[in-house]
């Protein structure tokens, strides 16, 4: 498919802009035009991430870009590209290839009363609506103009650059990112890295405070490191469980003193009463000094008053809070058929987020809660992942931030969701969320993800284009 032209929508001529920004805005567009919503029912999906792919692939071969296009099954497109770097003595490059990816694959838009059509693409008042807009066909649209860029140019960077585009991110990647890993390996050999959400957004910090501890004179400076941008160093592993109650059956009319009814909601009771402990994580610890840091009084040590100061920072603290707890959510219950008899067992499903490092003593804190009385089964289970706070990666996104905003700060927090970083540390490739956003400071992005009007401004997404095009160079 061919790159915009100026006879392109007017949308996008009235953004203007650089070529690379011109055409970051074309492909995502484009591709919130493709319907490719995965239900997570294979019944019900069709071949929208395949029609995606072929996008993506056709714009990459435009500007000679070779890459591979795989289904993993039929209508679940993925396409892979890498752009060599430089290798010095004809040998292999001096650091490891980074994975830059996107899914091209997105929520449903059923029961949602949206105000512009969510495969429209459309641009109002200077914002682009669309399913996919945020989560994450924006990046999508971002790779493919950098690598059309690159490639243009015959740029060739210090380490290779894979390019990915995966399907199924939103069903846990079954047919996506975890199929390649498992049956296609080779695609990501030498990689070490790799760059993709949730982060890169910036989010407001508070005018620096007088007499709070950690306070520099730098950090002081009224008017200083107004924006952080959030890198997700790590993610909290992503799973269900669940608990069974067993007791004697028998006939409603003559209640039991084993009941598993009563035993089970006893059980669920007690684990939406309970709070796992506050955990200072590598990643809440590097927020907690450089977000302290930059507003000029750091963060108190107890863990209520550090999750008070978090909630006086609204969107943003609550995201970070979110990543410094276990959790377990009941969201399903499941127990007798007929109100006159008393059932022999009754059970609920969790939902379980668990920090890095957590994985053992989350399932016996977990039992504890629920008694002796009640089992205890963990199911489908993607381990939490963390990288290294400090890597050299992590210094160049602050050097391709401060070149668009120089009084911007790169901060690493934990999310408490889930991408495909996950699936792509099988291969020991660590991975790091950040996705370039300016915006403005009431902007939650974070909260775009999967609700209705998804969208995003056309602003923050030329930033975008321009700040990943430089990372990857710099990378």
């Amino acid at each position: 498919m061919s790159g915009p032209s100026d006879g392109t929508r007017a949308g996008e001529a009235r953004a203007g802009g650089s070529l690379l920004e011109r055409e970051a805005l074309h492909y995502i567009r484009e591709l919130i035009r493709i319907d490719s919503v995965n239900t997570g029912d294979p019944r019900t999906i069709g071949d929208g991430e395949t029609r995606a792919a072929r996008l993506v692939q056709a714009a990459l071969a435009e500007v000679g870009l070779e890459s591979e296009l795989i289904e993993s099954t039929p209508g679940r497109g993925n396409v892979v590209a890498r752009l060599r770097g430089t290798a010095p003595d004809g040998g292999e490059p001096e650091r490891g290839a980074l994975v830059v990816h996107a899914h091209l694959d997105v929520v449903p838009v059923e029961g949602q009363e949206w105000r512009h059509p969510p495969f429209g693409a459309e641009i109002h008042d200077g914002e682009l609506y669309g399913r996919g807009a945020v989560d994450m066909k924006n990046f999508a649209g971002v790779l493919v103009a950098v690598a059309r860029a690159f490639a243009r140019e015959g740029f060739t960077p210090s380490r290779d650059l894979v390019f990915a585009f995966f399907a199924d991110e939103e069903a846990g990647g079954t047919w996506g990112a975890k199929w390649l890993v498992e049956h296609r390996p080779d695609l990501f050999e030498g990689a070490t890295e790799a760059l993709s959400e949730v982060g890169g957004f910036s989010v407001p910090i508070p005018s620096p405070a007088s007499g709070g501890s950690g306070t520099s004179d730098a950090a002081s400076e009224p008017g200083r490191h107004r924006r952080a941008y959030l890198v997700a160093t790590a993610e909290k592993g992503v799973g269900s469980a669940r608990i069974t109650a067993r007791g004697r059956p028998g006939h409603g009319s003559r209640p039991t003193p084993d009941n598993a009814v009563v035993r089970i909601a006893q059980a669920v009771a007690a684990i939406g009463g309970h709070r796992f402990p506050f955990t200072r994580t590598p990643a809440l610890e590097a927020f907690l000094e450089r977000f302290g840091a930059a507003r000029g009084a750091g963060f108190p040590e107890a863990a209520a008053d550090v999750e008070a100061e978090l909630a006086a920072l609204g969107f943003t603290g609550s995201l970070v809070s979110a990543g410094a707890r276990d959790t377990a959510s009941p969201t399903v219950l499941e127990a007798g058929a007929k109100t006159n008899v008393i059932p022999g067992v009754a059970t609920a499903s969790l939902d379980v987020r668990v920090l890095p490092g957590h994985e053992a003593s989350f399932v016996d804190e977990l039992r504890a809660v629920v008694g002796t009385d009640v089992e205890v089964e963990v199911g489908r289970w993607i381990p939490p992942i963390a990288s290294p706070v400090d890597a050299p990666i992590v210094a160049v996104m602050q050097q391709a931030i401060e070149a668009d905003d120089p009084d911007g700060i790169v901060v690493p927090y934990l999310l408490p969701a889930s991408t495909d970083n996950k699936h792509l540390s099988r291969l020991g490739i660590s991975g790091y969320g950040f996705v370039p956003l300016r915006v403005p400071d009431e902007f939650d992005v974070f909260g775009q993800f999967h609700t209705a009007d998804e969208h995003i401004p056309v602003e923050a997404l030329a930033f975008s284009a321009r700040v990943t095009e430089r990372l990857l160079r710099l990378a």
